[in-house]
């Protein structure tokens, strides 16, 4: 018997070792290959406990969301469903991107336009104030065309 066999051999029902295995990371193939199921009761205990879950946050940030914080739960597949309070607090709409980093044990969730806020501030602690760098970069750019017009 394998680890994985020993793992999941006690547990009471399928659905039960389903999610047990999709929590240690198998693909759902290789979940149903291991338990001797079809790959489609495999994902759909797996697909029916991401709904419970997203339901399940959806009610936790509904009572709990206050200001910019609330308890989001990781589905079995380890997606993150977005409260539809946080998502609409953003103006997030489906297709948005969202840029996500880690930094100390926390992730950041950042909007485009945050990202792009962030860069900008950057830039200009490089350049002083009343420089613009796309005159600059053209009032070069003519001199490189004079001077190849001279010698060329």
């Amino acid at each position: 018997m394998t680890h994985i066999d020993r793992a999941v051999r006690d547990l009471p029902t399928m659905a039960a070792k389903i999610r047990a295995l999709a929590a240690k990371g198998q693909s759902r193939a290789d979940i149903a290959r291991t338990l001797g199921v079809r790959y489609q009761q495999v994902r759909n205990v797996l697909v029916r406990e991401a709904m419970k879950s997203a339901k399940a946050a959806k009610v936790v940030v509904g009572s709990s969301f206050q200001g910019n914080r609330a308890k989001i739960r990781i589905g079995p597949d380890r997606q993150v469903v977005l409260p539809l309070a946080l998502s609409d607090a953003l103006a997030l709409r489906p297709g948005d991107v969202l840029f996500a980093r880690v930094n100390d044990g926390e992730v950041h969730l950042l909007t485009r336009e945050a990202v792009t806020r962030r860069v900008q501030a950057l830039a200009r602690e490089f350049v002083p104030e009343g420089v613009n760098l796309v005159d600059e970069l053209l009032e070069d750019r003519r001199r490189e065309v004079e001077t190849e017009s001279e010698h060329g």
